[in-house]
């Protein structure tokens, strides 16, 4: 057998005497590179996962209690009231933006003219529905709000695992071209590196599906 595949028998004989910590602690510096990529996608994608579980068990258990309050009061100052303590709801933030448009347009009516208070008007309602459906936007837009890179990471963390499986598989066809062998001690680092990348662009792009 020549001295380079001698040499580089002996290299991953010991790269794979450890292990997968050995295997690690071998792969080539562009393995590294994805890898680190790839972690970096994955702490932020968690880190969003339970920020973003917190946020709406939040969200859903204030709205359960604004909605307890909305059904039980007969007027809506004490539901605004109430409203101060419950941010995190999104139905907060479609009533208050309600109630503010019917005040305003209640003061507007009351100053035009001294009789009594009539019945809204079309115009009024449909400022009313415009309000409400602009509430409503911005409440799903802040509920959003991180998700997309989430999103970003599924479609992309594959893409990058698959460059370094891709740069697995030329080492270790590099090794094969050098050697003139096909010994699956001499491939095995290159595969090693390819296997590792894949299934860290998988673990990062599936929790965040």
């Amino acid at each position: 057998m020549p001295s380079s595949s001698l040499f580089l028998l002996g290299q991953a004989s010991t790269a794979f005497s450890g292990g997968a910590i050995g295997a690690l602690s071998h792969i080539g510096w562009a393995a590294k590179a994805v890898l680190v990529v790839l972690c970096i996608f994955s702490l932020v994608s968690w880190a969003i996962i339970i920020y973003k579980g917190v946020a709406l068990r939040r969200a859903y258990t204030q709205s359960q209690i604004f909605l307890q309050v909305f059904r039980k009061s007969s007027k809506f100052s004490e539901v605004n009231s109430v409203c101060l303590q419950l941010k995190a709801s999104p139905l907060v933030g479609v009533f208050q933006a309600g109630y503010l448009e019917v005040n305003q347009q209640v003061r507007g009516g009351s100053q035009g003219s001294t009789a009594p208070a009539s019945r809204p008007t079309v115009k009024s309602l449909d400022s009313l529905s415009r309000a409400l459906a602009r509430a409503a936007t911005v409440e799903a837009t802040r509920l959003e709000r991180r998700v997309s890179f989430l999103a970003t990471t599924a479609s992309v963390t594959p893409f990058i695992g698959l460059f370094g499986t891709v740069w697995g598989i030329m080492n270790a066809f590099e090794v094969i071209g050098q050697t003139g062998s096909a010994n699956l001690a001499l491939v095995a680092p290159g595969i090693s590196e390819a296997l590792i990348t894949t299934a860290a662009g998988l673990g990062a792009a599936i929790p965040a599906l």
